[in-house]
């Protein structure tokens, strides 16, 4: 019998968001290869963040300076030491870059580097550029690229596109069965919700601004956010358009919630509204799609592919269509009931086993030399 490939998963990005949500579904998987010996690296402040490490998959845990710069040059020395002292053939980032010189590196591109355009703040527009770098560096060096959309894929940068495009598979997230419809006879509620950490390019501006107008006709409306505030500037400018607005009693900022609390919060919500700008997948629309949610989302950037028929698709640079494409759910009890059946047709073709054999798949060709 062969020996299991070894696999180090470099986890040191998982911070929040979608990049917990990931590593959480796909190591369990990972676990119950017989074929792979999972391997993890994390920095000791994420012990909390990821939760539970499945039995099967050996931890490590690395101790340095927290912060993006230390990280950027902490995981180029640290990850591939361990991967060589661990005899890794596959070190896999489930990020958009990882270590230059680990061996057999695959990543994982999952940011949508074109919120650099959106960004008008110069310390944050660094960063993008520096991540935009480093992103076409670590592809080139790379054995093998998953993209999570077709989206990201393309606008990784035209080195991707072009000549690399090869070493590229696709493979869409997941959705976990705790999201789920609501039971027979159980109503929605008369509130309309929204799902992100607060950051500039999901436009929670435009969505405030649209909620103000649809408050003129529909002065009940109500809008629960449900997310951590991470951008603090970000969320004060958002404060600011609810008293300007007069919507202190129609929007709820609910910060973090748990994985129990927001499967509750699709199942019970009129509406989901994802106003992102630039999204490279994004999960709450898979997750709102399989608990039955009617939809109303960007008709930019990752969210089209993702959704396909099952959401109504405004223009996120314009209040009026925004509010407009509110109204009409708002409005249409059939059309919400139709939008629902489409939703849930089309969350079943989404799933973390899926997800994870795709990957474990590119992880052993990639061992197997076929880059």
């Amino acid at each position: 019998m062969a020996e299991p490939l070894k696999v180090l998963i470099n986890g040191l990005h998982a911070k929040s968001g979608g990049g917990v949500t990931y590593l959480r579904n796909m190591l369990p998987f990972f676990a119950a290869d017989p074929q792979i010996e999972t391997h993890l690296c994390l920095h000791q402040s994420q012990a909390g963040i990821i939760g539970p490490v499945p039995d099967g998959v050996i931890l490590h845990s690395m101790d340095f300076r927290s912060g993006f710069w230390w990280l950027a040059f902490y995981e180029q020395i640290l990850v591939p030491r361990l991967a060589r002292g661990i005899g890794a053939k596959v070190t896999f980032s489930p990020a958009n870059y990882g270590p230059l010189l680990a061996p057999g590196q695959v990543i994982m591109l999952r940011n949508a580097l074109g919120v650099a355009f959106v960004e008008k703040r110069i310390s944050k527009i660094a960063y993008w550029i520096v991540l935009y770098a480093v992103t076409v560096l670590s592809i080139v060096r790379s054995s093998r690229i998953i993209a999570v959309s077709e989206f990201v894929k393309m606008t990784a940068g035209t080195t991707l596109a072009g000549m690399f495009a090869e070493k590229c598979t696709i493979i869409h997230h997941g959705v976990g069965n705790i999201f789920s419809p609501p039971e027979e006879g159980q109503g929605r509620e008369n509130f309309l919700l929204a799902v992100s950490d607060i950051y500039v390019q999901k436009n929670f501006q435009n969505l405030l601004l649209a909620i103000g107008r649809l408050k003129q006709k529909h002065p009940e409306i109500l809008l629960k956010i449900a997310g951590r505030q991470l951008d603090g500037e970000y969320y004060q400018s958002l404060q600011k358009i609810v008293a300007d607005c007069g919507l202190a009693n129609n929007v709820r900022f609910l910060g973090s919630v748990s994985t129990e609390e927001l499967a509750d919060l699709y199942r019970r919500c009129r509406i989901f509204v994802f106003p992102s700008l630039v999204e490279s997948f994004g999960n709450p629309l898979v997750e709102a799609m399989a608990a039955g949610a009617p939809i109303a989302t960007s008709n930019t950037a990752a969210m089209p592919e993702v959704v396909g028929p099952a959401a109504l698709l405004f223009d996120p640079g314009s209040v009026d269509d925004m509010a407009t494409t509110l109204g009409r759910l708002m409005e249409d009890d059939a059309l919400c009931q139709n939008m629902s059946a489409k939703a849930l047709a089309r969350a079943k073709f989404f799933s973390w086993q899926k997800t994870a054999q795709a990957t474990l798949d590119v992880l052993k060709n990639s061992a197997g030399g076929e880059a």
